[in-house]
């Protein structure tokens, strides 16, 4: 099977470019899994997901919570017997071949963590102007200042993933404080006798009086507050023995916010009424009003800043290393695969997501119609990945990795293209945003494919080093 998909070089060997240091242990890696699942989306959209469902707003969590994890135990099969830097993109190569397919994969996964990226930078600014009463309602202000905070976060990511997995130990730590003071409020209300407990099992009927078809359409929105689980892989060349350590920490990751969110939604819905929850954007701080009231907002709120910021560099760091992985595999220019010789970063590859993140960062859409977007897209990724795991069983490597049930793989492809058709009830706004993106996404491609045969790119043989998962064009620390 072919090393570099779109064909190694006819002309001399790549020069030898400095490898990623290998410095994420179990716990850096269980907080970037936890950091990157949380955030935005738990914080934005369980008022959403109540005005969809009524009282059972924690049911289409769950559920989102069971359709993700179906599909980690194939993201674990395929990371740990090939623990490379591309991620789903290079799945996809290796089961197909399609240089098209693998292309577009890759585009989606990385457009989805930059746009989400974006949207947490306005939030970010949004709620700073609020906590700190700047005045910037918004326009150019709130523009501004979310491209001054994508710079720093440009920056961080320049310094090292160390320092770049430090800072989102302190960032993770910060949002989970804000869902843990949710939880005990909601929890201390119930002991006191506060709120309605009985509105956990109350259901929002459709117009047709079905009780699933509204649960499912929430599920497809819940589904953006579960997502960021598959960024893990792309950081898989700067773990430390990521085949043994991937499967518990990610399984780990999983269930702890899987828990929480389900504990959040029952605390948010037991306080306010899910007509109620819905209005405006930011439903947890009426959680925090109606059974804290005496607790300071402007905390809250300067929590809720730092956990969307959380978000925001967990998904340029996660898209950074995305472009770097498809470089070195030959899908996009080499010159994103280039590495700062002193910070060990891909620094090209950094520059050029931050690039985009400021083009998106004028026009974004709002939480729900871009995190459903991000989570269309996600789900057609997904459900390549599952059949992905199928197909490369017939591949063997020469090191013990995590092997998934079968009927897993396939009950996750059914379940992600059954969340990503028109049947569940998805606004149709974001298949419109999903179509003009993946139209970029194939310009871009014709783009790449004319640049690469002008640098002397040319199909080739199938490689040994394809049968080293740990291979990368350079040595590896």
């Amino acid at each position: 099977m072919t090393d570099i998909p779109l064909g190694d070089r006819a002309a001399p060997a790549p020069t030898i470019e400095p490898s990623l240091q290998r410095v994420m242990g179990p716990w850096l890696l269980l907080l970037f899994i936890v950091g990157d699942i949380l955030g935005t989306g738990i914080y934005a959209l369980t008022g959403q997901v109540a005005k969809q469902v009524g009282g059972v707003v924690w049911l289409p969590f769950l559920v989102a919570f069971v359709v993700a994890l179906i599909t980690a135990f194939s993201y674990l099969e395929l990371v740990t017997k090939y623990p490379r830097a591309a991620g789903a993109a290079l799945y996809t190569h290796k089961a197909f071949g399609i240089h098209f397919i693998t292309f577009i994969v890759a585009f989606a996964v990385m457009c989805s963590g930059i746009t989400s990226a974006s949207t947490a930078s306005r939030a970010f600014a949004a709620n700073m102007s609020t906590a700190f009463d700047l005045g910037l309602s918004g326009g150019i202000g709130i523009t501004m200042l979310a491209l001054g905070f994508m710079a720093v976060v440009a920056i961080v990511n320049f310094r090292g993933v160390g320092e770049s997995v430090k800072a989102n130990v302190v960032l993770t730590c910060v949002e989970l404080t804000g869902l843990l003071i949710i939880i005990f409020i909601g929890f201390w209300a119930i002991a006191g006798g506060k709120g309605d407990v009985s509105r956990v099992l109350e259901f929002k009927t459709g117009v047709d009086g079905s009780l699933i078809w509204p649960v499912i359409a929430a599920t497809t929105l819940a589904f953006f507050a579960m997502v960021g689980f598959e960024d893990s892989v792309n950081m898989a060349e700067e773990c430390q023995n990521p085949a043994g350590i991937f499967p518990k920490v990610l399984l780990a990751g999983l269930g702890i916010t899987g828990l929480i969110y389900v504990l959040v939604s029952i605390s948010a819905i037991t306080l306010v009424a899910p007509d109620k929850l819905g209005e405006g954007e930011t439903p947890l701080l009426q959680v925090v009003q109606a059974g804290a009231p005496n607790f300071p907002f402007g905390i809250f709120g300067f929590i809720t800043m730092f956990a969307v910021a959380n978000s925001a560099l967990i998904n340029m760091l996660m898209a950074s290393r995305l472009v770097y992985g498809m470089s070195r595999e030959g899908v996009l220019p080499l010159i994103l695969g280039k590495v700062h010789a002193k910070r060990h970063t891909p620094y090209i590859a950094i520059g050029f997501t931050t690039l985009l993140a400021f083009a998106l960062i004028g026009f974004v859409g709002g939480v729900p119609a871009l995190g459903g977007t991000t989570a269309l897209l996600l789900l057609c990724v997904f459900t390549v990945v599952n059949i992905a795991v199928l197909v490369l069983r017939r591949d063997k490597v020469g090191h013990s990795h995590f092997r998934t049930p079968s009927i897993v793989a396939v009950l996750g492809a059914l379940s992600c293209a059954f969340l990503a058709g028109p049947w569940t009830g998805r606004d149709p706004i974001q298949y419109k945003i999903a179509g003009v993106l993946i139209g970029v996404g194939i310009a871009l491609w014709l783009v790449t494919v004319m640049v690469n045969r002008r640098m002397g790119v040319a199909p080739s043989a199938p490689s040994d080093a394809a049968d080293d998962p740990l291979h990368v064009s350079g040595p590896v620390n």
